[in-house]
């Protein structure tokens, strides 16, 4: 099985393909998606999926995060690029200066486009804002700690396994192992 990952982070792109590595070939297309605003990630992957389909015409997948704070009433949410853009790390972290109530969740959904329609697949991860460690990953991953240790502090191939985008990217691949045989 072929299929392209649309995203212009390149990062993100190349956890997915270690993700399917021996399993299917994954290309990266940088292609600008119009973003739409919702509350729901699923939403905006579903609409960035029929944008790319309708311009691309191949199998694809997109995805849309959201990086929720509860002390901060869950912000920046689906803005997380935005808010990393802008104040980054250190501005999350003066946002929550003297609050003790730092959990957090990750959550991505993955669509996915083809002849047939498109599928919106789901994975979450819970944590904890902390101050950063770690030198892998990207984004927000040097200060979100899950299970004792920062997504900064894991290898790739760790967090190829149990991120929120990998238990989104988990269900995709066995949605695909059903759907296209020899997968």
């Amino acid at each position: 099985m072929k299929f392209s990952v649309v995203t212009s982070n390149v990062n993100k792109a190349r956890e997915i393909a270690a993700f399917f590595r021996n399993v299917a070939e994954v290309d990266h297309i940088d292609l600008d998606c119009p973003e739409i605003r919702d509350d729901d990630v699923g939403v905006i992957a579903k609409r960035k999926a029929e944008y790319a389909y309708a311009m691309l015409g191949i199998p694809l997948m997109t995805d849309d995060t959201c990086f929720c704070i509860g002390a901060l009433g869950g912000f920046p949410g689906p803005y997380a690029a935005y808010v990393q853009r802008t104040i980054g790390n250190p501005g999350i972290l003066r946002l929550l200066g003297g609050k003790l109530d730092r959990r957090a969740y990750f959550e991505t959904a993955i669509a996915f486009a083809d002849g047939e329609g498109i599928r919106v697949f789901r994975g979450k991860i819970e944590g904890k804002v902390v101050s950063p460690r770690g030198s892998d990953g990207f984004g927000y991953d040097p200060i979100f700690e899950w299970e004792g240790r920062t997504l900064a502090e894991l290898s790739l191939e760790e967090k190829s396994r149990v991120s929120h985008r990998a238990r989104a990217l988990a269900l995709l691949k066995d949605w695909l192992e059903t759907h296209y045989p020899g997968v």
